[in-house]
């Protein structure tokens, strides 16, 4: 019984973890690495083939983003999830789908002229609806039955509607395991989605996500009024207050608050100011969250919802095609746009930046993380002007910032959690976070009693000995590292024979003299017949 870590290990983003129980392979999550931890999203560190199921701990795309690659390069196996996390990756996998599409077309135009080798995209819609196809929905609290001695049952984790803990009771040699895997745990207290559960009982084993684990969320006042009182100003000067939101989460979370700041009148200049959302991804994910949540929602959400509806209210747009979109520009009516990306680097949003940034009436607000680098980071260190389009743009507009939303557990969410696990796991993973944090938090975890470190990437870990097979790669090692191509299935298969003989070769230090000689010698006797 293993463990091994391919993606997400000292590092955010691209999730994925392997768990191996009497000859059966289990993903926990397959995403895309993103923005610094991208190495190469083509080169997946396993046979897709030999994976026998994957477990989808919720939507967002740096925990789902490759699974149309799995599937594509030979995985045809179940993938377990929630209801509402399969009904998000109908639409949230389709549309990286076509973005893959459309950034190779793009390489492909450049590339023709400068005479290069045409590029396939990463996966295509094609692969993303085979995918769609392997998704099992599963409710929370349900237990599943994976094979003979598998099982796995989720619990809410607070984060994003549908995203789950997942919990896995192994059976192998008559001994069996539970491990839990937290997914990304959720902050306390947002609008619609319930906030993160406790696992009920112990755990042998944790593998916990520390995005915050070495800070605090800071401590504001009330977000609805703020951001009330950003509107009210604006209006008043006849502005437009631009938005920058990620389609799916937090655009529903400011819709939800919209909703809200109408009905109580809060902003007097024009009570019925107009709310556009302008985003197709986002507008499908809205009626998602409009649909059957039963199961899903906090108490709050389910008495908005007795009252009427959680995100209708007037003068509500939804923006579907782009000639929708261009003729927001084309008049000068006041109104509040929520347009994704979320850090401005791509999609609709930087169409409207180009139009309004100029505008010293207009006011941009950012409400979530802004990535060092992007678009949004540069505007909030307050720069003067700004590339759009080849044109370069004065920034004249109100830049500013509304703290207090936050989809992540902080450090005191985080050791929380942990504390409800009684007695103490006999070893906690620590994950999807920077490569110092997860160090950091580790520590604090073992300054609580606990048994934790940070794994390296590709570490291997035994689940019934409660010890390490391989250390993985550490960080910096990992960075210097050629990207490798992906292969055919065969070649695949061979790297993948080439990390087991590896772990073999470790687990026989300290063997004797002459065992290893001659271990060595067939070793390199197949060597010489194959380097050729």
């Amino acid at each position: 019984m293993k463990l091994t870590f391919f993606g997400a290990a000292r590092a955010v983003t691209g999730s994925c973890h392997c768990v191996e129980c009497a000859g059966r392979k289990y993903l926990i999550d397959c995403g895309l690495q993103q923005g610094r931890d991208e190495k190469d999203n083509s080169a997946l560190d396993f046979s897709p083939g030999m994976v026998d199921a994957v477990i989808v701990t919720h939507a967002h795309i740096d925990h789902s983003g490759r699974l149309p690659l799995l599937v594509k390069q030979g995985f045809s196996g179940s993938i377990y999830c929630t209801r509402l996390t399969a009904k998000l990756l109908g639409i949230m996998l389709l549309d990286s789908a076509h973005i893959q599409e459309s950034d190779a077309q793009w390489e492909n135009q450049k590339g023709k002229r400068a005479g290069k080798a045409p590029v396939e995209p990463l996966y295509t819609v094609q692969d993303a609806q085979a995918t769609l196809d392997l998704l099992v929905p599963v409710e929370y609290g349900q237990r599943v039955k994976l094979a003979d001695g598998a099982a796995l049952e989720f619990v809410d984790a607070g984060h994003l509607l549908g995203s789950a803990e997942a919990q896995l009771w192994l059976t192998e040699e008559g001994v069996t395991r539970k491990i839990v895997f937290s997914g990304d745990l959720g902050n306390l207290d947002q609008p619609i989605i319930r906030d993160p559960q406790p696992i009920q009982g112990s755990a042998d084993y944790v593998v916990t996500e520390s995005t915050y684990g070495d800070r605090l969320h800071a401590k504001t006042g009330s977000y609805k009024e703020e951001l009330a009182a950003i509107i009210d100003e604006t209006m008043a000067k006849g502005g437009n207050v631009i938005i920058p939101s990620f389609a799916v989460g937090r655009t529903q979370e400011l819709l939800y608050f919209m909703r809200e700041i109408k009905e109580e009148g809060l902003v007097k200049s024009d009570p019925n100011f107009e709310v556009v959302v302008d985003s197709p991804l986002a507008k499908e994910a809205t009626e998602i969250f409009s649909g059957d949540l039963n199961g899903y929602l906090d108490a709050d959400a389910i008495a908005a919802i007795r009252r009427g509806h959680l995100f209708q209210f007037d003068n509500l747009t939804l923006t579907e095609t782009v000639d929708e979109s261009k003729a927001l520009n084309a008049d000068r009516k006041s109104r509040v746009i929520l347009s994704a990306s979320g850090m401005c680097d791509a999609g609709r949003i930087r169409h409207h930046l180009k139009h309004n940034l100029w505008r010293p009436e207009c006011t941009v607000v950012f409400v979530g993380y802004q990535a060092e680098g992007s678009l949004g980071r540069r505007l909030l260190e307050g720069a003067d002007s700004v590339k759009l389009f080849g044109e370069e743009i004065a920034v004249r507009a109100r830049i500013t910032r509304v703290e207090g939303l936050s989809s992540h557990a902080d450090q005191n969410g985080l050791l929380d959690w942990m504390s409800h696990f009684e007695p103490k796991p006999q070893q906690v993973f620590v994950v999807h976070g920077d490569k110092d944090v997860t160090v950091t938090y580790a520590d604090l975890l073992k300054e609580r009693g606990f048994a934790a470190h940070a794994p390296d990437y590709e570490e291997v870990y035994d689940l019934l000995e409660n010890r390490l097979l391989a250390p993985g790669i550490p960080p910096a090692v990992k960075e210097s590292l050629p990207s490798s191509p992906a292969g055919t299935p065969a070649y695949r298969r061979l790297e993948e024979a080439g990390q087991q003989l590896l772990t073999v070769i470790r687990r026989n230090k300290g063997g004797a003299n002459k065992d290893l000689a001659r271990f060595a010698d067939q070793l390199l006797s197949l060597i010489q017949k194959w380097d050729r």
